[in-house]
């Protein structure tokens, strides 16, 4: 068998000291930012039973979360997918708060299948959710907090598309379509494939005026500026369309006048989480990387199984992606202080002293041959320990102790 025992599963990765120092930097400076935009971080167990993770979710999460049988009660687990749905459980059925409510969290998720070809199955999700407001004011704090959190990041070359599901459920519902004649254009819209698109309206029986208005849905993008277009070419659609298309409008509006210059687009057939969100959707893409880095949107229902229907607008990614985009280093860490291992009081006290000021000290070990990242050393004069320089980075146990003084 050789090597080939200790391969990890597709889409499961292992992360390095450097990698895993540079998320645990970025992880800390993002739950710094959240708190101080009033989210309070919340923890969800790693495993729950089945019927409360996927609660108002629709069948996607279904598909993609591992289940597991509970020895001690026979009923069925699953291991999180998505840390959405548990975080609804924590407000709805935990906090119980009348106003508005800020949460947080960051955590590891477990797919049975990526998203995205060669993409991982163990995603770090960070996210963030406001419950209780219902309002484009609500959509722009949380959608302003993400564009910031990427710029935390270091992700550059941030563009922004902004949807609304109310557009397409109102063609939907203009045109009579079934909910499996709907299963099948939600699909194609995904592809946006326009042959297909053109062939499934040949093939059914729609009216005219709302036929001419589904086939134009593959092409109602662009920059936000030309949103009024879109408008245009969808009048006469229903109330529902004509409703969603006023509320993404005065989002993209609030959202200019607070982040000017942000790069903001629309896609009318941006339907990322469709079976549970309610309202304005959007998704984060970096230039020249095809998936979106970032998606959230409103999803005023996921709560109502759980006893409460509040409104609720968030969003949600994957850290490691961010930290592989940016290139997001660590600030260099100062090389380290060498000192003997020797349970001298005086010792022991400067090694407390130095690390409670943020130094690196490593005591040498027996027998040890080298040590990395270290540029310094402690020596003792007199009844004090003090540090001298030594030259280059790796420094044999031999010269730990001996003084620079010739």
């Amino acid at each position: 068998m050789g090597e080939s025992r200790w391969l990890l599963p597709d889409g499961m990765e292992e992360i390095l000291p450097e990698a895993a120092s540079r998320l645990e930097d970025l992880r800390r400076q993002l739950l710094d930012l959240y708190r101080s935009w009033g989210y309070e971080l919340v923890i969800p167990p790693f495993i729950e039973y089945l019927e409360s993770l996927l609660t108002g979710t629709g069948t996607d999460l279904d598909i993609q979360t591992f289940k597991l049988t509970d020895q001690l009660t026979g009923r069925t687990m699953g291991v999180r997918a998505d840390m959405t749905p548990q975080v609804a459980r924590i407000e709805s059925v935990v906090l119980k708060r009348n106003e508005p409510v800020r949460l947080c969290y960051l955590g590891t998720v477990l797919r049975t299948r990526s998203l995205e070809s060669g993409g991982s199955r163990s995603p770090l999700q960070i996210g963030a959710e406001l419950y209780g407001h219902h309002g484009p004011e609500s959509d722009v704090e949380v959608i302003s907090l993400a564009v910031e959190s990427l710029k935390t990041a270091g992700v550059d070359d941030v563009l922004l598309d902004l949807g609304h599901v109310g557009v397409f459920r109102g063609l939907v519902q203009d045109a009579g379509l079934s909910t499996s004649q709907e299963a099948i254009l939600f699909d194609i819209l995904q592809r946006k494939s326009v042959p297909e698109l053109e062939q499934f309206l040949k093939n059914n029986d729609i009216i005219q005026s709302a036929r001419t208005r589904l086939a134009v849905l593959c092409s109602l993008n662009g920059e936000i500026e030309n949103l009024p277009q879109a408008a245009v070419r969808l009048q006469g659609a229903g109330e529902q369309v004509q409703q969603s298309l006023q509320a993404l409008q005065s989002v993209a509006d609030l959202l200019l006048e607070r982040i000017p210059g942000l790069n903001l687009h629309f896609d009318l057939a941006e339907l990322r989480g469709y079976h549970y969100h309610t309202g304005v959707v959007f998704a984060a893409y970096s230039i020249g990387h095809g998936k979106a880095i970032a998606q959230g949107g409103r999803y005023d229902n996921i709560g109502r199984d759980f006893g409460v229907s509040r409104p609720a607008t968030g969003f949600s990614a994957d850290l490691k992606q961010w930290v592989q985009l940016s290139g997001w280093n660590t600030t260099p860490c100062r090389p380290g202080i060498l000192a003997p291992w020797d349970n001298d009081p005086q010792l022991q006290k400067t090694i407390t002293r130095l690390r409670a000021k943020g130094e690196r000290v490593i005591q040498n070990l027996a027998n040890q041959s080298e040590v990395d990242g270290c540029d310094r050393h402690l020596v003792k004069r007199g009844e004090a320990w003090e540090i001298a320089s030594l030259p280059g980075g790796h420094i044999h146990p031999s010269r730990v102790g001996r003084s620079t003084e010739q």
